[in-house]
């Protein structure tokens, strides 16, 4: 039997070794310092092979940073410690050297038959803490005996790894912070600029680049004093040269009036601002973080305008009574109309008689048109006072006028994109008359105190009781606007036309009156139904829901007395016939036979509204007068409440 050569390392030369390991890993850090120190060190002993490794404490693996086997580097080597001598080295945290028979001691790792090995020699690499980091290894196929000179040699590269192996993890833990500093930095909203005493850039975030409308590049070593009005640099300046004398823990501070910035276009805004100083090997650096009030601004106007929007949206749920009711002819040509208009864009003037429903119309037009899920905004141009108007319809910047505290969103801003209703029309100033026009031809206008444009998709239903057409030829309302109007027209039947309906609407009411109040109520007599049928409804539709909720709430033992709820009238002729049409009068009256008949149509509103001249439910709306123009003609009229 032939012996075995005995191994280098019994008569090694370690200052040799020791020298050839530095100069080949001198110049190297990182993944190229354990590359060289492995395939060094393997050399130098004359070993087979040489790794160091990473340990990975959760999978109780070691993950290779170099491993030098057979004279080549083996990317990509990670293996479990258990059943390895790597384990004792690991878990034990200290030398291991296993002279000879490696494989016979440790049989279930794979690697070592794999590479014929004999001989190990690993030790740990530790933190300062005494935490395992990894180990460093040696393996060969021949028997490596005891030499103190080469585990001492063995331990210096050791020490040596460990250091370079808690350089990276250090490095790797700073690049960690820097990256989730810059994600802090770059993801604020607000502009936040690092400055120099000189006002230099040398550090801006994305929201700085946006609020400048310039890159980083254009403002990273330029002075931040070109994004500056001169008054707000100097301002500056005088803050920084404050900040300076403060104490540690006191040089912060809020910028009081903010700062007037630029942008790369030269269009000013105003910005809220903050400044604070830190240092870095005693150099000053200062933080200032900016915020364009603009933004704010626009911010807060959108949700007052989508908080407006909902209240539009809840009212007009609220203000929902359900389908339009009847099936007389006159209504049957007023739906069909509304069904050919509804799915085109043609602004439609809805006139009729007051309370006849022209709202209704209105809604159904919408409802059955492709601007369904957008808004309908409703506007009342007789409820709203002269010097406001033109405010509440296309909105006012800050400061347009007196009390405009902050920028306000109009009725037409509203509706973009979906339709707006304006009721009575025909009380719209000649000024006003003038800028709806343009809206209508142009679909633009401009904000009170505003010289921008602005742009508007807006469908526009009118209505009104008054007769347009003479009022084009008194000169009251525009004859432009009235044809921009009246595309579509439509009108709406008074109820004295619409008999086959009176008894279905009275039916409605009752039933809603009756659930909303909590009471039994029985269907309608023969004798209700021809009292119903004869009273002319001066007041339309409004008038009946109306004597309809009365007659309900005096109801007794679950029966209508509408004997006490309908007007009373003397002349029993004017029940069975129709009321003339004020528009399209059948004759010419006297004026006499004309205050007469303005007596009685003002005494059966106040009747029909037991008495109540203003409000909602008073006898000025049911007429579509004011309060102080009713109460002027019922003393013209000699007409007084009786006792």
């Amino acid at each position: 039997m032939s012996e075995r050569k005995e191994h280098p390392v019994s008569d090694l030369d370690i200052d040799a070794a020791l020298r050839s390991i530095l100069e080949g890993t001198s110049g190297e850090t990182g993944a190229a310092f354990f590359e060289a120190l492995v395939e060094n060190l393997s050399r130098a002993l004359g070993t087979e092979g040489a790794w160091v490794t990473e340990y990975v404490e959760d999978a109780t693996e070691l993950r290779a940073l170099a491993f030098f086997i057979g004279g080549q580097l083996v990317p990509d080597y990670q293996y479990a410690i258990a059943g390895t001598p790597c384990e004792p080295v690991i878990k034990e945290k200290h030398f291991v050297h296993i002279p000879d028979e490696v494989v016979s001691l440790f049989p279930d790792d794979p690697d070592l038959a794999r590479y014929s090995a004999v001989s190990y020699m690993g030790v740990p690499l530790q933190d300062l803490d005494g935490t395992v980091l990894g180990h460093l290894a040696v393996l060969d196929t021949g028997p490596m005996p005891e030499n103190p000179r080469l585990l001492a040699l063995f331990r210096i590269f050791a020490d040596r790894a460990a250091a370079e192996l808690r350089r990276l993890r250090a490095h790797a833990r700073l690049r960690e912070r820097e990256e989730k500093l810059a994600g802090l930095v770059d993801g604020a909203m607000d502009a936040i600029i690092e400055l120099d005493r000189d006002l230099s850039v040398s550090r801006v975030n994305r929201a700085a680049e946006k609020i400048f409308d310039r890159d980083a590049d254009q403002l990273v070593g330029d002075s931040f004093a070109r994004c500056l009005s001169d008054e707000s640099a100097e301002k500056l300046r005088g803050l920084i040269a404050g900040l300076e004398k403060e104490p540690e823990g006191r040089r912060r501070l809020w910028i009081s009036g903010g700062l007037e910035a630029t942008r790369s276009s030269g269009e000013p805004f105003p910005a809220e601002a903050s400044l604070s100083m830190y240092e870095v090997r005693q150099r000053p650096f200062y933080t200032l973080i900016l915020r364009d009030v603009n933004e704010r601004l626009e911010a807060e106007r959108r949700i007052r305008f989508l908080t407006v929007k909902a209240e539009y949206l809840r009212e007009e749920i609220e203000q929902l009574h359900g389908d339009i009711i009847g099936t007389s002819d006159a209504l049957r040509n007023v739906l069909r109309e509304v069904r050919q208009v509804a799915k085109t864009d043609a602004t439609v003037l809805i006139t009729g008689e007051t309370g006849t429903g022209k709202e209704l119309i209105a809604r159904a037009i919408h409802a059955a048109s492709p601007r369904a899920d957008l808004p309908l905004i409703k506007v009342n141009c007789a409820a709203i006072p002269a010097n406001l108007m033109e405010s509440e319809f296309f909105g006012h910047e800050k400061g347009a006028f007196t009390g405009a505290t902050a920028r306000r969103d109009g009725r037409f801003a509203l509706a973009d994109r979906g339709t707006i209703f304006l009721d009575e029309v025909a009380e719209l100033t000649p000024d006003l008359q003038a800028k709806l026009l343009r809206v209508l031809q142009e679909g633009e206008f401009e904000p009170v105190g505003s010289s921008a444009t602005r742009a508007v998709d807006v469908r526009v239903l009118a209505a009104t009781n008054r007769d347009l057409a003479r009022a084009v030829e008194e000169g009251t309302f525009r004859e432009d606007l009235y044809y921009r109007l009246n595309v579509f027209p439509i009108t709406v039947p008074p109820l004295r036309q619409r008999d086959d309906d009176v008894v279905a609407l009275a039916e409605f009411f009752i039933r809603r009156c009756a659930q909303k109040i909590g009471r039994s109520i029985e269907p309608l007599r023969d004798p209700d139904i021809r009292r119903l049928r004869s009273y002319p409804w001066p007041g339309n539709v409004r008038e009946l829901e109306n004597v309809i909720e009365r007659a309900v709430i005096t109801s007794r033992d679950g029966r209508l007395d509408l004997d006490a709820t309908l007007p009373a009238t003397d002349d029993s002729a004017l029940r069975r016939t129709t009321v003339p049409d004020p528009l399209h009068p059948p004759s010419v009256l006297t004026e006499r036979e004309l205050k007469r008949l303005e007596r009685n149509n003002i005494l059966r509103a106040l009747e029909a509204t037991d008495w109540r001249v203003s409000g909602n439910q008073g006898a000025a709306r049911l007429l579509g007068l004011k309060p102080s123009t009713l109460s002027s003609r019922m003393k013209s009229l000699g007409i007084q409440r009786p006792r």
